[in-house]
This record gives structure tokens, sequence and C-alpha cells, in this order.
């Protein structure tokens, strides 16, 4: 199954803009759908969606929130075994492998890219030694702490 937008959406794009295959499609100001073979199950269209209009594949609403509060991912490179599952499970290419350490001539993964990164988990998911972690950034989880 497929995420899903209701009749809540007004059109504003966001989903459309940030779907890493291009499920998420509409006219800006008009209600937008999924292309349902090609949805991932990534859940970008609802984390984005600023009316809360997406359901996911149990039919329960996804909460909108900000970009910048995304989770990212973050590896523990002392049970990492740096065996490219978590590069190979990022729809967005924002995980590769790092540069080997001089230490152990072992190249770990590593997040290129904060922004592109669309928080779907799948690098989670996918890791046999669950080395992956989601954590918020650094500086939002201050922020929040803060407000």
């Amino acid at each position: 199954m497929a995420y899903y937008i209701t009749e809540d959406c007004i059109g504003c794009t966001s989903c459309a803009k940030l779907c890493p295959t291009g499920a998420a499609q509409g006219e800006k100001k008009k209600h937008h759908q999924i292309v349902q073979e090609h949805c991932i199950e990534c859940g970008t269209c609802g984390r984005i969606c600023p009316k809360d209009a997406v359901e996911d594949p149990f039919g329960s609403r996804v909460k909108g929130e900000k970009k910048k509060f995304w989770k990212k991912p973050e590896f523990n490179l002392k049970t990492c075994s740096a065996c490219g599952i978590c590069v190979d499970a990022c729809p967005v290419g924002c995980i590769i492998y790092g540069k080997a350490s001089k230490k152990d001539k072992t190249a770990y993964p590593e997040l290129i890219s904060n922004d592109g990164c669309i928080s779907c988990g799948f690098c989670v998911y996918e890791c046999p030694v669950d080395a992956v972690t989601l954590v918020p950034p650094q500086d939002v989880a201050e922020e929040k702490n803060v407000a």
C-alpha cells in the first residue's frame, strides 16, 4: 500500500517537490495525488504537508513538521560494519562512504547532505547491526529545548 493524499490538500506542491520518485503529483492550488505504483512509502509527503492532509498506508494521518526539525541519520562507528546497506537504502543519495580512516583503513558511511535528507529512515531499518539512528539536528534540538 502507498500513502494517500486526502481532500484536505490545498495544492501547495510541497509533497510533489520533495517526493524522491515523483509519486506525489498535482498542479498548484489543486488537489494532489500519489501514484501508487511509484510510492516507496518514505513518508516525505506527509512530513512536509502543512495541512496534515496525508494518510500513511494504515490510514492514519501523518503529522507534518517543518523540514528543519526532521531527524537525520547518525552512525555508530563502533558497531558499524561498513557493509554499505545504508548507502544503498538511501533513496536520495545522501549517504555515501566517507574517506577511510588512517587507523583501520575502513570507509564508513556518512551523511553528505542534511538538507537533501528526507528522514525516511530506510538507512535505520535496513542496517543489519543497528548502527544507524535518526536524531534531531543538534541546533534544532537546542532550539526546541529553549522554546
